[in-house]
This record gives C-alpha cells, sequence and structure tokens, in this order.
C-alpha cells in the first residue's frame, strides 16, 4: 500500500510524529542557521520556541510571516529574552496589535505585498544568509512556489495517521499529473532512530518576481481603477462568470509566425506554452511547439509546456523571460478584439481590478492570499484601459462628424 504523507492528525494535533533523535536532528539544524521562518498558524497551533534547545551556542533569529496578523497576545515567540523575533506582514495590517507587539520588543516589518521572495531577499540584505523554513503546509507551497527553497529536509516516520483532512507537509501546487512533480537532486537516506531522513536539492526553478506593481501602478495601468475604493473581479476557471478572461477559454486565436504566416492557435494557453520553444534551433524543441499546438485540451498543453521546460531547460528560448509578458499581452490583444462579447465583457469590468485567482502561479496568478504578481489581471487592466480610449476616440469621431 502506499500512502501520502501527514503532519499532523485532522484535528491538528501533532505532538510528537517524530522521533527524540529526529526532534534533536531538527534542534541541530536550527543551531546552524541564521534564522527560522514559521507561519502563523503554526504559531497559532503550536506556540513554538524556535530554540536550538539541545544544541547549545548559536541561536537563529524567529521570523512569522502572517498577511493578517491574526496571532495570539501571549506567545513563546513574544518572548525575547534569549532570542529575538520579527514578525512580517502585509502594510496596515492590525495597527494596535503591531504597537502590542513593539511593546514587547519584537520587530514588525510590513511589505506593500507580502510573499516569501521579498521576504528572503529583505533578510538577506540584513545578513541572514541560512534561512530554515520550519512552516506548515500553505506556507511551504508558496516558498517552494516563490523558487527559495533550495535544500528540503523531509523526516518520515513509521506511523498511520490517515484522515482526508488531516494537514500535509506541502499544500497545494496546482499539480494534476505525477509527471508534474518537483524532483530533488542528490538525495541523502539516512536512518535516525526510527524515522527516515530524506535529503536533497530542489532543482531551480525559473525567475518568477519581477518589480510588484503598487496600488499606484495598479491605477496607472488602468485610470478607472482608483488604489483604495475599488471592488476586485476574481477569475480563475473557465466556468467562473468572468471564465472566459482564462487563458484555458475555448476560443482559437490566428497569430503570425516567425515566418510572417497566420497560423491556428486552439487558446491562449496553446500559443504561450508552445512559444517557450519557438525559434530554438533543436528538433527536439521544435517538436515540442508542434506537440503543444496539437494538444486536445488546454491543460495538456500546459502540462506538456512546464514539463519541458523543468525537464529540459535547455530547450526553453533564451530570450523567455523578457519576451513572455509582451508575447502574451499580443495574444490577449487579438483574443479580446476578435470576439465582441469577450471585448464587452472586459469593458463592463472598468472600474473594478481584476485578480487572477491561481492559488499557486504567482507570476500570472494572485496567490492565495494575494502574494502573486497577478500579471494576467494586469495585462488585462491594460487592454481594457486601451479598448476603452479607443472606444471614446471613436465616439467623439462619430459627433464630430456628425
Amino acid at each position: 500500500m502506499m500512502f501520502a504523507g501527514k503532519i499532523a492528525a485532522s484535528s491538528g494535533h501533532a505532538a510528537w510524529i517524530s522521533s527524540k533523535k529526529s526532534r534533536s536532528r531538527v534542534f541541530e539544524l536550527r543551531g546552524r542557521s541564521d534564522a527560522i521562518v514559521v507561519g502563523g498558524n503554526t504559531v497559532r497551533r503550536d506556540d513554538p520556541r524556535l530554540t536550538a534547545r539541545h544544541g547549545g551556542g548559536h541561536l537563529p533569529m524567529r521570523i512569522v510571516m502572517t498577511q493578517t496578523l491574526d496571532l495570539p497576545e501571549e506567545a513563546n515567540l513574544w518572548d525575547i529574552s534569549e532570542v529575538s523575533t520579527i514578525v512580517v506582514t502585509q502594510r496596515g495590517a492590525k495597527k494596535n496589535f503591531q504597537k502590542y507587539l513593539a511593546s514587547k520588543g519584537v520587530e514588525v516589518v510590513e511589505f506593500d505585498i507580502l510573499n516569501p521572495r521579498d521576504v528572503m531577499e529583505y533578510f538577506y540584505d540584513r545578513g541572514y544568509l541560512s534561512i530554515l523554513w520550519e512552516c506548515g503546509g500553505t506556507l511551504a507551497a508558496s516558498a517552494i512556489s516563490s523558487g527559495v527553497i533550495h535544500k528540503v529536509f523531509a523526516f518520515v516516520a513509521p506511523k498511520i495517521i490517515g484522515g482526508k483532512h488531516a494537514p500535509s507537509p506541502v499544500g497545494e501546487l496546482g499539480m494534476v499529473e505525477m509527471s508534474q512533480a518537483l524532483d530533488l537532486i542528490d538525495v541523502c537516506y539516512e536512518q535516525v532512530g526510527p524515522d527516515m531522513l530524506v535529503s536533497g536539492f530542489l532543482q531551480p526553478i525559473p525567475d518568477l518576481t519581477p518589480v510588484i506593481p503598487s496600488a499606484d501602478e495598479t491605477s496607472a495601468i488602468d485610470p478607472t481603477v482608483t488604489p483604495y475604493d475599488s471592488s476586485i473581479i476574481f477569475f480563475y476557471k473557465t466556468w467562473d462568470p468572468y471564465g472566459a478572461f482564462s487563458n484555458f477559454s475555448p476560443h482559437p486565436i490566428q497569430m503570425r509566425d516567425e515566418n510572417g504566416n497566420y497560423a491556428t492557435w486552439s487558446t491562449v494557453e496553446h500559443y504561450y506554452q508552445a512559444h517557450k520553444y519557438v525559434g530554438v534551433d533543436n528538433p527536439l524543441a521544435r517538436a515540442c511547439v508542434e506537440d503543444i499546438k496539437c494538444a486536445k485540451s488546454p491543460e495538456e498543453a500546459a502540462r506538456m509546456g512546464r514539463s519541458v521546460q523543468r525537464r529540459h531547460p535547455d530547450l526553453v528560448r533564451s530570450d523567455w523571460e523578457s519576451v513572455k509578458i509582451d508575447l502574451m499581452y499580443r495574444a490577449l490583444k487579438t483574443k479580446f478584439s476578435i470576439y465582441p462579447h469577450l471585448n464587452n465583457m472586459l469593458l463592463s469590468t472598468a472600474g473594478s481590478v481584476l485578480v487572477e485567482a491561481s492559488p499557486h502561479d504567482l507570476f500570472w496568478g494572485g496567490g492565495r492570499e494575494g502574494e502573486g504578481l497577478n500579471y494576467l489581471g494586469r495585462l488585462l487592466m491594460q487592454l481594457r484601459s486601451e479598448f476603452l480610449g479607443e472606444s471614446s476616440a471613436t465616439s467623439e469621431s462619430s459627433i464630430l462628424a456628425a
């Protein structure tokens, strides 16, 4: 029989799954780290101390990452007599509680948009070079998706918990097939008491994070959006009310190829995934383009494009990171130009912020808790603004002609 790993029972109770020897090894890992990161849920449920209790010597900085600042007033981490604690949160969250933490000597750092990549860069600048993410599944998934995790330590205990709702070590990453699984390399196996320690390095994940747009920048993209007063329209699945905004929506587009000829693509997703490999002088890359173009569904096209990118990064065009946003923009502009009902739907959202509600794509989507960059939503708002401008210019011309 095969079992999926769990890190707690359905109730959330987790003391203790691993053995005392494994816990001692964790203390050693903490002692070799500059800082430890946990999420708000870990603080609420476990009330950890995050000290290297049996290691002695160096004590790592303790970092709590929480968007809402929904944390208990009494917690072991607020005791800074031995080692400091820093709480990182979203700008403006619970100002009174921030003052309370400050009165305890806990430092609070606000981010415009809270995400693991920016947190890591911030602490790197402060001199914390080795950071241990000792967090729950949701934050672990976000950290992995952001590409900030380089090495994984997994303790496997010979125990069966079961339970459909028992938490897993890594939350939703949006993978629907085993071919999408992230592989560890240089894997080591070590028995620690009754447990097995599996460690290995995650293969590099493509950079996901350009400059994060501020509220003012979003307003500049589309003047109908006011920074603090706008409603938000979410879209993700094609059957959602605004599902036609998804790249997976069944709206074929015709685009010019590198030779100037028009080619038909079943969806924007087909076009986008295939163009990771267009122009690469390699028979495998050319075959990949054709295979993606012929994929029976956008889901299949996405799986193929991502799988090849992960397994054979040498096949991806060298300029991909610099051209992918413009390429997506041109495909979207074609889609919303040739289908009048889609154009009308987009214009009907004027004044609202558009967010692609993918919980795992932190580049094109908004992420599970708003930590994503939402570049698909941004491009749609930019197009909407352009279409509104064209519509206004056409109306003015008609009035002048009359």
